[in-house]
């Protein structure tokens, strides 16, 4: 687009990635569901690409979930081959009516956008969140209680899985990116359970006026700042104290812990993307003491000062298939797979840690919290033993890879 030809939106979508930088590659990516923001943030990244010199890769997902919806993901890629965007098409399988749909829809979604990026050799994937959107989420946040980080709402850049999410448009009235579709020429789709007021986000949005949407945005902005001073003071706190482990545990050489370093290493452990419930995780942290909370567990660290924070092994993950790249209980990933048979599974090691407890000096309740390889029910690996004392080589490897915290916090390198 003609520099005298830009909106005002696209000298605001400018400046926002201005301000979000650095980019790591040439190359980008949208997800773009068809709906108006996605397809707005479609168009400004595709002009600001051009200007820059560099390339984009739009995402769309059928989720299989209504009739329509894969008829609706071809309109994407037909007008995305119109605007000569290159265009894949995510079809997901397995997604069924039930309870927590949405979350699992979510992270259904994720995860196939992020297995798209790393196979494109793409590191910045950027979603059309924008102002509306940002109030819900702090209402939601605010509704159960998630206390000073969740004041925040969504962060402007966030890593997951190794992907960067970027959200340019939290700032952008909802407003104005239909605006800009209409003066483009462009149309779009509705997906009809934004409408469906069983939803706690559609109530919560069926009550926002525009002039709270300003007033929740920039109470949102606000309290980033905050929250991005005291993930810095979180990062000090956990460098000092907190040793994370291969084996995906903790060692804690304190007696109390501020929260917001107690819910970011158990989001670690747990293998969660969200924080655990505030009140609960106050409690624990003004006070460390022996406890279960969010799927992970606090023990007293033996002889040595401090705890030791681990799985809760009743939380854990049913066996997956062994595949590479596949991850296990959202902490385990298998980088490579060697020569491991065909049928074999990863799980949690569970009831056969009592016949290795002599090749290992980890606490019992910890080896039983282990990721283990099986076939045919026969234990062939357990990663983290020694090998060649307890199994042969098989030639895999499994790493501890759990979600990147909200909190963004840096933990002691690991000790080996």
């Amino acid at each position: 687009m003609p520099e005298c030809e830009k909106s005002g939106l696209a000298a605001q979508f400018e400046a926002a990635l201005a301000e979000l930088g650095p980019w790591g590659s040439r190359r980008i990516a949208v997800a773009v569901s068809g709906g108006p923001d996605s397809l707005a943030l479609a168009m400004l990244a595709h002009d600001w690409c051009r200007a820059h010199g560099r390339a984009m890769l739009a995402l769309t997902v059928d989720h299989g979930l209504r009739p329509e919806a894969a008829a609706e993901a071809r309109g994407v890629a037909a007008l995305m081959a119109a605007h000569e965007i290159p265009c894949r098409i995510l079809t997901l399988a397995g997604l069924n009516a039930g309870p927590g749909l949405a979350a699992r829809a979510r992270d259904a979604r994720y995860a196939a956008l992020f297995a798209a990026c790393r196979n494109a050799g793409v590191i910045d994937l950027l979603l059309g969140h924008h102002a509306r959107d940002q109030a819900e989420t702090i209402l939601m946040r605010n509704h159960r209680a998630s206390g000073r980080s969740g004041r925040a709402a969504m962060a402007g850049v966030a890593v997951r899985d190794g992907i960067r999410l970027v959200r340019p448009l939290l700032a952008t009235p909802y407003r104005a990116l239909r605006a800009e579709l209409h003066r483009r020429g462009i149309g779009w789709v509705e997906d009809p359970s934004n409408q469906d007021r069983s939803a706690t986000r559609a109530r919560f949005r069926a009550g926002l006026s525009d002039s709270a949407i300003e007033t929740l945005a920039a109470a949102a902005q606000a309290a980033g700042r905050d929250r991005a001073d005291a993930e810095t003071a979180t990062a000090a706190w956990l460098a000092r104290y907190a040793t994370i482990r291969p084996e995906g545990f903790v060692y804690l050489a304190a007696l109390e812990c501020p929260p917001e370093a107690l819910s970011a290493l158990i989001q670690s452990v747990g293998g969660h993307f969200y924080p655990p419930a505030s009140a609960s995780l106050a409690r624990l942290a003004a006070a460390l003491r022996p406890a279960t909370l969010a799927g992970t567990r606090l023990v007293k660290a033996g002889n040595a000062p401090g705890y030791l924070l681990m799985r809760e092994a009743s939380a854990i993950a049913r066996p997956v298939a062994a595949q590479a790249n596949t991850l296990w209980d959202q902490r385990f990933r298998l980088i490579r797979r060697g020569q491991l048979p065909d049928h074999a599974t990863i799980g949690a090691l569970g009831d056969d840690a009592a016949r290795l407890r002599n090749a290992t000096r980890l606490p019992a309740a910890l080896l039983r919290t282990l990721p283990a390889i099986r076939a045919d029910g026969a234990l062939l690996h357990v990663p983290f033993l020694p090998r060649g004392r307890v199994f042969p080589d098989t030639g895999s490897l499994l790493c501890f890879n759990p979600p990147k915290p909200a909190s963004g916090a840096l933990f002691r390198p690991i000790d080996q």
